[in-house]
């Protein structure tokens, strides 16, 4: 089996001004003449974790981490609920995206990420795909309002009961409309109680979704500091709320934009909340994509999935693509 590097730690981090008011943590880590590979973390707001780096040999690339707008490290932080919300959207993360990559002088990028990762590393890429030298997707998603639904509904139809507490959190008018827009409204609410009661309602269903995932990380989404459920919480409801302010199906619609960017797609056969249909599809509109499909996983993945990942990976060191 392919096994992780050992921890590293990074030689330069800051904080980057990207406007509004905001700025985004960063760090580097590895060689600073490696390969330039940028992870892109999910969410949205699951920013804070450092465990990509060890993903990458720290011999071969230069590991470039960044937290998204409002969570992580980076500031203002979006658990305080007086931090607004209108400058963190989809194009706004590409900007930092690409204000990083010129901030450190990088030209072409390797991108890395998953879940909510593969969708902002898909819009950017097809926004600029000069700058990307390829793609490595774990758990494709790329946030079609067909997805969303499901997870926060069609899914219910395999676990009515925790769906059912998900849904009856809401108040009741709410409980037939838009959920991710129901919970986005309490998330905005000036009740502290009301805002707690709906993050520890929508991190309990989750952990439901992931709870069949043998292989998987019990807990992934209520085992984190309060903080940073807060703004896990809020900026999902928040780009789900606005279909991540992409068409529906826009994502792959250009997947034409990507020609030539070799990529591996991975995704886990027993991923509920993210069925395999998306990668399916991408695989499809990319003829440079190779998808691997990893029998044993789900969406929080498995040793086989780490294995395929770091594979892929070095597939694409310094020497190959």
């Amino acid at each position: 089996m392919a096994q992780p590097f050992p921890p590293v730690e990074p030689y330069a981090h800051g904080l980057l001004d990207v406007g509004d008011g905001n700025r985004i943590y960063w760090e580097t880590s590895g060689g600073p003449e490696g390969k330039a590979a940028l992870c892109v973390h999910g969410g949205p707001g699951s920013g804070g974790r450092r465990g990509s780096r060890a993903m990458f040999d720290p011999e071969v690339f230069r590991i470039i981490l960044f937290d998204q707008r409002g969570c992580g490290e980076s500031l203002p932080h979006a658990s305080d609920p007086s931090v607004g919300l209108e400058h963190n959207t989809t194009d706004h993360l590409i900007a930092d995206m690409e204000r990083l990559r010129e901030h450190l002088g990088v030209e072409r990028w390797l991108l890395y990420g998953g879940s909510w990762g593969s969708t902002l590393i898909l819009a950017y890429a097809e926004r600029h795909p000069e700058r990307v030298s390829e793609v490595v997707l774990v758990g494709v998603t790329t946030t079609r309002p067909e997805e969303t639904d499901w997870l926060h509904r069609g899914v219910g139809r395999f676990l009515p009961g925790p769906w059912e507490t998900f849904r009856d959190a809401l108040p009741e008018p709410d409980r037939g409309g838009d959920l991710a827009a129901a919970y986005d409204r309490l998330m905005n609410s000036p009740d502290e109680s009301v805002r707690v009661k709906a993050v520890r309602a929508w991190c309990a269903w989750e952990d439901a979704v992931i709870a069949h995932e043998a292989l998987g990380h019990p807990g992934t989404y209520s085992g984190r500091p309060d903080d940073a459920l807060v703004a896990l919480v809020r900026l999902c409801a928040h780009y789900f709320t606005n279909d991540a302010w992409l068409d529906d199906g826009q994502l792959l619609r250009h997947a034409h934009r990507l020609a030539g960017i070799p990529a591996v797609l991975i995704h886990g056969r027993l991923d509920l909340g993210t069925p395999l249909k998306t990668a399916w599809e991408l695989a499809a509109a990319w003829p440079d994509a190779d998808l691997r499909v990893i029998d044993d996983s789900g969406h929080t993945g498995s040793p086989a999935m780490r294995d395929a990942a770091l594979e892929a990976i070095a597939r694409f060191d310094a020497n190959g693509r």
